[in-house]
């Protein structure tokens, strides 16, 4: 891998550094989603049983002990829930908004990965292209020897472009598939919550 990386020339290293850049970011966004996921069944459980037991202030404590998007959404709520439950929604809301963001950063470098990566690769074979033609020029010769070895290099830039899309595309698609288990956990529990807060008459209406 070495040797092929050095014989694709100088374009081979825009496409590593955007490889090292895609599996970085990856890397943060993997363990930044894991810490995300919670068992969103079990924690309403808690808040149910913290809102029937201790009421707004029991439930706010579970949320300020418990990680993750779902914890800081319910948190925005019962902080407006003295106000009324149409204060409870709007900051609710206003919190998932600001938690999908959050989920969502990052996402778009490695689309931005993805896009240039193969076309470094094809800038890369374009050139060595130019520089094939030209040793064929300068031989004077169109031997298999030349065109075979020039074009073979040439080809290599795209091959490594490709692989790099390949890799961080496969990891940008596994991300937004969690993310979007994440929202619709998000906005499902949001629901329950409201409703929560209403039976246990924690909230004026």
């Amino acid at each position: 891998m070495i040797e092929l990386f050095v014989k694709g020339g100088g374009m081979m290293w825009p496409i590593l550094a955007l490889l090292i850049l895609g599996l970085a970011i990856s890397i943060e966004r993997f363990w930044t989603l894991s810490r995300a996921s919670i068992n969103t069944r079990a924690f309403m459980a808690k808040i149910q049983t913290a809102l029937k037991e201790g009421g707004i202030e029991a439930a706010n404590e579970v949320c300020a002990n418990t990680r993750g998007p779902v914890a800081s959404i319910f948190q925005a709520g019962l902080m407006r829930a003295n106000r009324g439950i149409e204060y409870v929604e709007k900051a609710i809301m206003t919190a998932g908004s600001i938690e999908m963001a959050f989920l969502e950063r990052g996402l778009v470098w490695l689309a931005t990965v993805v896009s240039i990566a193969p076309m470094l690769g094809f800038t890369g074979t374009v050139w060595g292209m130019i520089l094939a033609f030209r040793d064929i020029e300068a031989a004077n010769d169109i031997t298999p020897s030349i065109v075979a070895g020039g074009i073979s290099v040439a080809l290599l830039t795209t091959l490594f472009g490709l692989i790099v899309a390949i890799i961080i595309q496969a990891t940008h698609n596994y991300f937004v598939s969690k993310i979007d288990r994440l929202i619709i956990d998000m906005e499902e529990s949001s629901v329950e919550f409201v409703d929560s807060l209403v039976e246990t008459g924690k909230v004026k209406l």
